[in-house]
């Protein structure tokens, strides 16, 4: 049994539960606040990020792109009706570089500030030294999200799926990071039908039920969070 240490607002690893979900592979979720350093987890992972997934022997594999690439070429190769890296090269660039758009740019632009000062200051404030948010970095971050989404709703009107013609982990790297924020209550989906379509077809794959699930102590979801059609 392999074992994730995640949050569930961590959007990287929301990233690597839709993936296991996709492939059914099971896997023990202990949630872990990553701002807290407590040393059994450092020992995992000394870069104190998440998520961290254990495999056969508790040996630590960190890191969503490491993982997912671990997933892929361990679980992946046998799916061939599911394929979710295209054969083409290029077309596989393509979809490194979306995850590596969504994973890291949206998420340092974007999604790690509200986190952090919506929901992590109040769970861990201890690390922090403050359970305040700060106005200036919400402000800011929420001004970023705007070029994101329209960037989003340019890739999905342009395309099938955010990488291509078919579903990929690009996809699910865009859906971890927006279904953070749509949590969170940060999106206006009035301004964008077609990124709202797209996300409304992945949240409608059995992989996503747990993540609709999920609860924050800090923070309850918005109205909408898990309903499918909104």
């Amino acid at each position: 049994m392999l074992t994730l240490y995640h949050h569930p607002i961590s959007s990287a690893s929301r990233y690597i539960r839709l993936i296991l979900g996709e492939y059914k592979i099971a896997a023990t979720l202990v949630e872990e606040h990553a701002e807290s350093r407590r040393r059994e987890f450092l020992n995992l992972n000394p870069a104190a990020t998440l998520p961290v997934l254990l495999i056969k022997g508790n040996v630590p594999i960190c890191g969503a792109r490491v993982i997912g690439e671990y997933i892929d070429e361990i679980y992946g190769t046998t799916k061939h009706s599911q394929l979710l890296f295209p054969q083409n090269p290029f077309e596989r660039a393509e979809i490194r570089r979306l995850q590596e758009w969504f994973l890291v740019k949206f998420e340092n632009d974007v999604v790690r500030h509200l986190a952090r000062e919506r929901i992590y200051k109040y769970e861990t404030s201890a690390a922090y030294g403050s359970s305040s948010p700060d106005g200036g970095i919400l402000r800011k971050a929420r001004k970023n999200i705007r070029p994101h989404m329209q960037y989003l709703e340019w890739l999905v009107t342009t395309r099938d799926w955010t990488g291509g013609f078919s579903l990929s982990y690009a996809d699910f790297a865009a859906a971890a990071a927006i279904s953070t924020l749509d949590y969170m209550g940060e999106i206006d989906w009035s301004h964008y039908s077609a990124a709202r379509d797209w996300y409304a077809r992945l949240k409608s794959r059995p992989s996503f039920r747990p993540l609709l699930q999920d609860r924050v102590r800090a923070m309850p979801p918005i109205p909408h969070y898990a309903d499918l059609d909104f």
